[in-house]
């Protein structure tokens, strides 16, 4: 991240005095993070309106409730306030029931509308669905057009003085050199095929669920192809995956309100565990790079593709939070729009292989242990090219298959054990090709 005083920082406690801030994806891991350190600093913030998937402000209410408010993330918050935290809350936090792949983000309430239109001076658009391998109706209505829809929303905030998207730093379609916080370039949005067309995608997307709505194909089915469709045209237009695809098309339909509105684009890389704030190592969930780890842990990883010499560009959610915040203090009021990204490539670079060493001296240290209690031995993992690593699965588990096809046959009860690992060996040739444009990249942010 360049350009911005992270002393700002010290002043952005006095800049969101007194202000409404409206923040979707809310329920995400960084808005609770984002939630969480407003109300800490600065607990004169007027209002925070978190926009939340229910089907009304009551289950909104307990959405929050159960998923913000009463997580581990808010004990420095919760001891800070004792017996009055939960009152204190309630008075900054206002869930609004709403979908931002909707029109008007889905709030139904029209005299609700005309005040966040009336109050909003802040908006933070978290929302994302970060599957790299997600529904392409799904990702298109939340990652592409749901940006779109938080801006139409936006336009309509007579009071705005920023809108801070939260993209990707993998929106970028290069693979190694350094890469620019700079606009991507529609022009060069293609792969030896047709311009991108984002309004086309989302037809070819309804298209294709209607027709195997037709066909009556099961819902297992929809789910796979709606999949293999966005991966497909991912690569067609020379994305590696659906997520970094579909976010890339949001800030594509972003642009063009740069000259409208208070504009502002946060692209950090892998997002990890906090560093300090409000305590170190919060994380929720397995996030990107925790899914290696965890299966290394039980010992399930022993080749992994990957070039040790590729840097793992990590960055703390904290850090993330407190660069949104240095942004709103930096930026507000400004007509122009900025870029940002957030990484460690340059400043505090760490390699695959560094990685994977270390990964493997706290398995060691930290053994995990199964249900009987005893230790799960693990072993160094070896990086392989993405051919070398379909050999090695093939080896270890195309055998093992075919016998127990063959005695499914002979004895049914068997199949089911068949099919078990037959998923699993999809599944872990599918995470590793989701994965081969981070372990086998080159880029450095600047």
């Amino acid at each position: 991240m360049s350009n911005i005083d992270m002393d700002q920082i010290d002043g952005v406690a006095k800049y969101i005095e007194d202000k409404s801030v409206l923040v979707t994806g809310s329920t995400g891991f960084i808005a609770k993070i984002f939630v969480e350190k407003v109300l800490r600093i600065q607990p004169k913030v007027k209002k925070l309106f978190l926009l939340v998937r229910a089907k009304n402000d009551v289950c909104a209410k307990q959405r929050v409730e159960a998923e913000v408010m009463e997580i581990e993330l808010f004990n420095v918050l919760r001891e800070k306030h004792g017996k009055n935290f939960s009152s204190f809350f309630w008075a900054k936090v206002h869930p609004v029931a709403g979908d931002i792949s909707s029109e008007n983000l889905g709030i139904n309430d029209g005299e609700l509308r005309e005040f966040l239109w009336d109050e909003i001076d802040v908006i933070v658009n978290s929302a994302a669905t970060t599957s790299f391998i997600d529904r392409y109706d799904t990702a298109l209505s939340i990652n592409t057009f749901g940006v779109k829809n938080v801006l139409v929303f936006a336009m309509k905030c007579i009071n705005l003085k920023m809108l801070l998207h939260i993209s990707t730093a993998y929106v970028n379609t290069a693979k190694k050199g350094v890469i620019l916080e700079e606009p991507l370039s529609l022009d060069k949005a293609f792969n030896g095929c047709s311009k991108l067309d984002i309004e086309a995608e989302m037809a070819l997307a309804q298209q294709t669920l209607e027709e195997l709505t037709r066909n009556e194909a099961s819902q297992d089915a929809i789910k796979i192809a709606m999949k293999e469709l966005g991966q497909k045209r991912a690569l067609l237009f020379g994305w590696s995956n659906t997520y970094r695809f579909t976010k890339a098309m949001g800030e594509f339909l972003a642009y063009p309100f740069a000259s409208r509105l208070p504009l502002v684009i946060l692209r950090p890389t892998m997002i990890t565990s906090t560093y300090k704030e409000p305590f170190p190592g919060w994380i929720e969930g397995v996030r990107t790079i925790d899914t290696y780890i965890t299966n290394f842990a039980m010992g399930y990883v022993k080749y992994f593709p990957a070039d040790c010499t590729s840097i793992l560009d990590l960055v703390p959610g904290d850090t993330v939070v407190n660069a949104m915040m240095a942004i709103l203090a930096a930026h507000s009021h400004e007509s122009l729009s900025f870029i940002y990204q957030i990484g460690s490539s340059l400043q505090n670079p760490l390699t695959i292989g560094e990685f994977n060493s270390m990964a493997y001296r706290y398995c060691l240290q930290n053994p995990f242990t199964k249900r009987d209690g005893s230790i799960i031995k693990v072993k160094q993992a070896q990086a392989t090219t993405m051919a070398a690593f379909r050999i090695c699965m093939s080896l270890l588990l195309i055998v093992p298959l075919q016998a127990l096809r063959v005695l499914g046959v002979l004895h049914p009860p068997m199949s089911s054990k068949y099919n078990q690992l037959n998923r699993a060996y999809g599944y872990v040739l599918r995470v590793a090709k989701a994965y081969e444009p981070f372990t086998f990249y080159h880029g450095r942010l600047v």
